[in-house]
């Protein structure tokens, strides 16, 4: 059988991860006499790599992260409160697969985001679904809907993924009936699927942000039941970097009149 047949043969199987590696792999066997059960096998796992790429590509995307975080670029050294041997133990997905929960508490800007980001993007590695959302997005979308019906559908979106990632809690004042929202996500989801929240103020003060004490304290009475609570604390990133780029920027502002100067007497 010639190549030509080989590649139509792996296009009409859809076998698109073999056929880019193919002409590649065939020259190595020829090369290398490999025997016909390693070039086999070396074709195919190809072929399984590009459909995992492919997989995750597509369930990063439907996820929605507001930015593509890793923990690899995460700077632990600039909070050291940020306990990163438990962060990499969430990064294991063990809690996913014990349906367990997570709470991020701190200020605004010390990491919050990022590492909840970074989380999903391993637990989409590992095979799970995910998705992001801010607590207003999510609480704006159901408020939105005018039906019981496409209610129960935007609800299921919610439901449905192994890790549901609310982030932003307490950054501001949350619209009438978030309490009753989040309250049925979140009762819903118990002891099912795993739920990952931030939130930029201490849990005692849900009730006056949800502007709903009843719902708080059912709300906190499933998520804390089985959660993990990770307090950070420390410096904002966002103010170090702003501080930083002012610094460069005025630095850059006193040096160029001398650098005309210079230039000029030159």
């Amino acid at each position: 059988m010639n190549n030509q047949i080989l590649k139509r043969h792996a296009q009409k199987l859809q076998l698109s991860g073999l056929l880019s590696s193919l002409e590649l792999r065939l020259q190595e066997a020829e090369s290398n006499r490999l025997p016909y059960s390693q070039f086999l096998e070396l074709v195919l796992q190809d072929e399984l790599d590009v459909r995992v790429s492919r997989r995750v590509a597509r369930r990063n995307k439907a996820a929605s992260f507001r930015d593509v975080r890793s923990l690899e670029d995460f700077d632990f050294s600039f909070n050291p409160s940020v306990p990163r041997a438990r962060i990499y133990q969430l990064a294991s997905c063990q809690f996913l697969r014990e349906k367990r929960d997570v709470l991020f508490v701190g200020p605004p800007g010390v990491g919050k985001s990022h590492l909840a980001q970074a989380i999903g993007a391993e637990a989409i590695r590992a095979g799970f679904l995910v998705l992001y959302r801010s607590v207003f997005d999510l609480v704006r979308e159901l408020l939105a809907e005018a039906t019981e019906t496409a209610v129960g559908r935007l609800l299921a979106r919610y439901l449905k993924p192994d890790l549901l990632i609310i982030d932003d809690m307490g950054l501001k004042m949350l619209p009438p009936k978030s309490g009753e929202i989040l309250l049925e996500i979140i009762m819903r989801r118990y002891e099912n699927r795993s739920t990952l929240m931030t939130s930029n103020r201490p849990i005692e003060e849900w009730g006056k942000l949800l502007s709903d004490v009843p719902a708080a304290s059912a709300i906190l009475d499933r998520l804390l039941h089985r959660c993990e609570i990770i307090p950070i604390t420390g410096r904002s990133y966002r103010l170090q970097q702003s501080t930083q780029e002012r610094c460069a920027t005025e630095e850059n502002t006193t040096q160029t009149p001398a650098r005309e100067k210079k230039r000029n007497a030159a």
